[in-house]
Parts: structure tokens; sequence; C-alpha cells
């Protein structure tokens, strides 16, 4: 008796950690909450305006993608990584770029009336856990990106200056070993400055205008057509000849790619405007596919004049692009150069810090952090605290790590939440939608008339813009606008062989609707595939490719039994129905869209090195402590859910003495045994016998209370008396769970 209650206790205390773990923020909540930084006086807040339009999100966009990345990783890539295989370094990322762009693009659109990014979408669609990891991640990106951007500019002052500034202290205050890879930094005092500087401006209040955002964007503009022009006077095309195109070989080309990555951090910002773009169910996905085009345009020519101008070897690491024009004596076109970087440089600065204060707000406000870092200050309605911390510390990486370290860390960073965004989307798609039955499914965002009678026995639609299929064959149901992405696109590239694929590989029929147990093993599919592809690239990396003899063959054979346990995968993914719910935008072509970005992500977070990854484990160690140690006890959820089982046992107390035979359930809610929603991640089901025994004699004791608890948790955004999925089955758990996908969109 007494191990059957331990592994009772044990059960129970594994089943609420995984409850905590795995739930999930109510869409209503996001209303509120998101018009607290625009509160003008008590009593009277105001939202943010809805101004932006596609072209000023895809302005936003280039501009936090351009600065640094142009005029400074271009330069220090093909010097010490790729040599003029920059060049393809650039596509290769903007390619990994794109595949999980459109991943963000779908993400944002299904939560995108809120600010927060990633993480806020990953707290209402996906769980607690993941959205702290990926807010977690997000906070490493914007902090070294602002200690980059900083640090870039601060090189570009002191290449003004004939290297006077760095040369003045190393002689003053000397170097320091073992920041970066053994080389010999200086505390740079300027990029400090320039840090703090910037935080003081962010935190007084002084936003980031659209209109001068666009200004700075248009010298951008015009100072990369002046270098285009000017540098086709001084191209050389003997500095690709003779095996210098690719002095380091593919794996330099590769490593290269996911240095480059860090260029197209940026886009992510053109998320975190949803509440001011006048339409952001279209503006958000095409203003990030628009600024990846527009970024990869100027990186491409930007390095080719750089590689044609300069030998490889014989680049500027810190300001590249202006000292090009130096080596051949142009000094006017120097300077011109300069006023670009100062535009670029200032706009990427600003795009890296103006959205890091508003992520650590929102996990803070939530009480994933700190709550003192959610205080906003009255005087100028910013998140000062925030500002300060984030500031501070973005200050200290710029005085003492060196500008090429803090870009591979930040490539690793978000490199990693990138991927857990193009898994939330791979199992997004195949979860069952909380609103839909058994016999028919129509969305909120549907047009035209409800279905007759008639049209449910015909199958057919009234204008081509219902969601609804009852039956029909195959070929039937995938005519129609029933399916998007996925059927659409690979019906265009495969023509009559679709349906024989479809056959062969045992896809279901459109008509099919997804449910809780589809669900679960795409989900532990999904999970599989993001694990093994780590250790297929492992593997391949510095097994194969680093290997010889026995050991390279070996693993060979390793990788591939991985590659085809990937695809095995693949396929018993396909073979469950997807999800019926219609959005603004999808990504095309799941689940190998998402499955392609989370292979390309993992193999290049692979290639980064060592150190970086050591870095990297620590930044994650710290974040993991903070949410088992502080998080996960101190979150708004975990608290309003105490706040219930507080008002659940007073109220049990007080109706000790009243006659308990009378059920409300069996008279009140006759409906709540037929509709049974999705429980998603935490659903009851997963939770064993021995729970399964306890609910069963709790229902038999009969309990006074259960919807009473159930109207008071649902208020707090858990819901209680979770439900079998199955209309056939009468059996009701207690106990808080969260539905695992709220889709209340508006």
């Amino acid at each position: 008796m007494a191990s059957w209650l331990g592994r009772l206790s044990m059960g129970d205390t594994w089943y609420n950690m995984y409850s905590r773990l795995l739930r999930t923020k109510p869409v209503g909540s996001m209303g509120q909450a998101s018009d607290d930084l625009t509160e003008l006086a008590e009593g009277s807040a105001v939202g943010l305006a809805k101004v932006l339009t596609t072209v000023d999100l895809v302005s936003l966009g280039v501009g936090s993608c351009v600065g640094t990345g142009m005029y400074v990783v271009s330069g220090l890539v093909a010097k010490a990584m790729a040599g003029p295989g920059v060049i393809l370094s650039f596509i290769i990322a903007a390619v990994a770029s794109i595949l999980s762009g459109v991943c963000y693009a779908e993400f944002g659109v299904r939560v995108p009336k809120t600010t927060g990014s990633a993480y806020t979408y990953s707290y209402v669609t996906v769980g607690e856990f993941v959205a702290f990891f990926i807010g977690w991640n997000l906070i490493l990106e914007y902090l070294i990106g602002t200690a980059a951007g900083a640090s870039a500019l601060s090189n570009m002052f002191d290449s003004l200056a004939n290297h006077s500034i760095s040369n003045y202290m190393i002689t003053h205050l000397g170097t320091l070993r073992g920041l970066g890879k053994g080389e010999d930094t200086y505390p740079d005092l300027l990029a400090l400055f320039i840090a703090l500087l910037v935080t003081v401006i962010i935190a007084l209040g002084v936003r980031n205008s659209v209109g001068f955002n666009n200004i700075l964007n248009v010298v951008n503009m015009v100072v990369w057509v002046f270098m285009i022009i000017a540098g086709l006077f001084f191209i050389t095309v003997s500095n690709w000849e003779g095996g210098k195109f690719l002095p380091y070989g593919w794996s330099g080309v590769m490593q290269g790619a996911a240095t480059c990555f860090y260029a197209f951090i940026g886009f992510d910002i053109i998320a975190t405007t949803g509440e001011e773009a006048k339409n952001p169910n279209t503006s958000i996905p095409y203003a990030i596919t628009a600024s990846l085009v527009a970024c990869l345009t100027a990186y491409v020519s930007v390095s080719i004049i750089l590689t044609l101008m300069v030998p490889y070897n014989l680049i500027d690491g810190s300001a590249p692009l202006m000292e090009m024009f130096a080596v051949h004596g142009f000094i006017w076109g120097k300077y011109v150069v300069a006023v670009g970087s100062i535009a670029g440089l200032t706009v990427s600065l600003l795009g890296s810090l103006f959205p890091m204060p508003r992520v650590i707000y929102a996990m803070a406000r939530d009480g994933l952090l700190f709550r003192c870092l959610s205080h906003v200050w009255a005087l100028t309605h910013t998140p000062g605290i925030a500002c300060v911390v984030s500031g501070s510390l973005a200050a200290i990486l710029a005085l003492l790590v060196s500008l090429r370290d803090l870009i591979e860390m930040m490539s690793i960073g978000t490199l990693l939440a990138y991927t857990l965004v193009s898994v939330c989307v791979l199992l997004l798609r195949y979860q069952p939608d909380e609103q839909t039955d058994t016999h028919q499914f129509r969305t909120e965002d549907d047009e035209g008339p409800v279905p007759t009678k008639e049209d449910l026995i015909e199958g057919s639609d009234h204008d081509g813009t219902s969601t609804y299929h009852a039956g029909g064959t195959e070929g039937d149901a995938d005519d129609t606008d029933f399916h998007t992405g996925r059927a659409s696109l690979l019906k265009r590239l495969l023509g009559g062989h679709y349906y024989t694929i479809r056959v062969r590989l045992g896809m279901p029929d459109s008509s099919v609707r997804p449910t809780p147990a589809t669900g679960r093993i795409v989900t532990r599919c999904t999970l599989l595939f993001f694990i093994t592809s780590f250790f297929l690239w492992s593997t391949v990396i510095y097994g194969v490719e680093q290997g010889s003899g026995v050991g390279a063959v070996f693993s060979g054979l390793m990788a591939t039994l991985m590659a085809g346990s990937l695809v095995k995968l693949m396929v018993l993914i396909l073979q469950q129905p997807e999800s019926t719910r219609r959005l603004p935008y999808m990504a095309p072509c799941v689940p190998f869209v998402p499955a392609a970005a989370i292979l390309v992500n993992s193999y290049l977070m692979l290639k980064l090195s060592p150190l970086t990854w050591a870095r990297f484990t620590i930044w994650c160690i710290i974040g993991l402590l903070i949410y088992g140690c502080y998080g996960v006890w101190h979150s708004t959820l975990e608290l309003n859910a105490r706040e219930q089982q507080a008002h659940a046992s007073s109220y049990q107390r007080y109706d000790d003495h009243l006659d308990d035979t009378f059920s409300p359930d069996d008279n009140f809610y006759p409906q709540e045994q037929e509709e049974k929603p999705y429980q998603g991640w935490s659903a009851p089901e997963e939770r064993g016998h021995q729970y399964q025994q306890q609910n069963k004699m709790e229902e038999e004791d009969g309990d006074p209370q259960q919807s009473h608890w159930e109207e008071d948790e649902e208020r707090h955004g858990y819901q209680s008396g979770a439900r079998d999925p199955y209309p056939g089955n009468s059996k009701r758990a207690k106990g808080r769970t969260n539905f695992g996908f709220d889709d209340e969109d508006d």
C-alpha cells in the first residue's frame, strides 16, 4: 500500500509539472495587456495607432537587417571563413531565413493583434516552457545585436580616425586575452559609451519613428547604389581566379553561411508591429518575405564588388566597405560610405535595442522573469528598468567581447529560436480544432452563406469560399479551396502524379479531420525529427567530414540510417489529417517547408565554433535556472490557479452542511458531455491508470461545485473538467488543465 501511494504521489508530481510546462495563455487576455505601454494617464488607455503600411514594415525589416550585415558581416566572413565564396554563404543563409520566415509569418498570423514577437505567439498556442525558451533566446539575439551594433559603430569611427582610437586604448589600457578565440582584444570604451547612449535614448521614450527610419534607409540605399557603380571602376577579375573563389572549400562556405545568418536577423521585428499595422494578416507575411529578398540583393551585390576590388586575405575586418575604396586611393568614396555606415548601423542598433525591453517586459508581466522588470515609468511610459538592465548588459558585452564572437553568439541563439518556431508551426497544423465537430466545420474567417441541406447532400459550395466539404471523392475535395498550402502548390508541381503519390503514401482524404490521437502522433514524430536532425548533422560534420578510414565509413552508415528515419517520420506525418482551419497566410508545402527549415537551421548551428556552443550552453543554463526557480512558480497563470484553488476550497467549506445529492451538471449543463473540445498537450487521457481510477471514484461521489470551478477557471485561462474527446465516453476527470490550442483569433 505504501509503495502504491508513493507511485501515486510521484505520478501526481510529474503530471502537475507537465501541466505547468505546457499551459497556454488565453487569447482573450492579450487585448488589455498589449495596451499597458500606451497608457497616457490614469484611467485613459489608448491603443497603438494603426498607421503602418506594408511598405513601412518592409522599411523596418530592411533597416534592421542591412546595417551591420552589409557593412561588417560581408567583409568578416570573406576574410576569415569563405573568401569570395561569401556570395554563396549569403545565398544559403537567405534560403534558411526564408524557410524560417514563412513559418514565422504563419506563426504571427495565428495571433496577429499582439506585441512580443514569437514569445507571445508560442505562449498562446504551444505552451509556457517553449515560450520562455524562445523568449530567452530572443533576448540573447537583441542583447548581442545591440552590443554588435555598438561595436561596429566604434570600429567605423576608429577607421575614420585611421585606427588612432584603438591604438590609444591598446597603449594606455592594454589588451585582454581569452574573451575571444585566444586573440588579443582591447576594452572598447567607445562601444560602451555608444551602447549606454542609445539605452538612455530608448529609456527616455524616444520611439523608433517610421519617418526617421525611412530617411536613414533612403540614405543607406543611395550609398549602396554608389558603392556598386563606383566599385565597377576598380574591380579585378583575377581575385576570383586560380582557386581563389573557394579558398576554404565548401566547409568554409557553410561555416560562413551560419555566420551570415546574422545578417538576416531582424525581420522578426516586423512581427512585433501587429498592433500598429493597418492590416497585419497580410502586411506582416509579405513584408517579411520582401525584406528578406531586398537584403539578399544588397548583400550579394556588395560581396561581389568587395571581393573583386580587394583580395580576400587583404580585406579589412572591422570596416571592409570603407577601406576597399581607401586601398585604391579613392578617399572621397571612403567618406561617402562612412555616411551610409552611420545611417545603416544606427538603424540596426536601434532595431536591436528597441524590441528587447518589450520582450523582457512581456515576460516579466507574465511572471516568467522578475516582475520588477515590468515596471513602467510614469514620466516616459517605457519599461525603464528593463531598458536600463538590458542596455547595461549590452554595453558590458560591447566593452569586453570582440565583434566576431558577438556575431557568432547571436547567430546560434536566433537559429535555435527560429527552429523552434518551425517546430511549432508543424505541430499546430495537425492539431484538432476546438470548434470542429463530426458533421461540419466552419471558421470565423469564412465568408458566404451557411450550407443548406441540399448542399450537404450534394457536397457543393456556394461561392467557392466556404471550407465545408461533405464526403465526396478525394479528387473532388482537393480541387476546392479546402486545402491551402501543401495541396494546391504540390498539385501544380506534380500534376497528374499527385493523386498517385497520395494513394501510395497513404495520405488521408481531405475531408478527414484530425483527432487527439493523430495530433499526438504528429507531436511525437516532430519532436523525434527535431532531435534526430541534430544527431544526423553531428555525425556528418564530425564523423564523415572530419573523420577518415573505418570511422568515416561507419559514420556514413549511421548517417544513412538516421536519414532513413527522418524520411519515415515525414511519411508518418503525411499520413495524418491536417487541420481544416484557414488562416490569412499559411506556410506553403507543410510539412516539407518546416522540416527543411529544421534541417538547415540545425546544420548551420552545428557549423559554429565549439566555443560559441559553450557560451550558448551557459546562457541556456542560466535561463533554465531562472525559469525553474522563479518563473514556473510566479507565473501569472500559476498565481491564478492558486487563487482558484483557494476559492474552490472556501466554497467547499461553506457548502459542507448542504445536501449534495443533487448535481447541477445533470440538468443545467446537458451539452457538456456532447461538446468535447481537444484538451491539447496536457490532456487528461495522458495521465495514466491511477488517475482514471481516482477520477472514477470522484465522479461517483459527485461534486456539486464542479461547474462553478469550471466557470471560474475559464475566466483565468484554465479549463477544468477535462473532457473525453470521444462522444461515447461520459467519464469526466477533474483538475486544472489547459486547452492546448486556443484558436480564438478575434
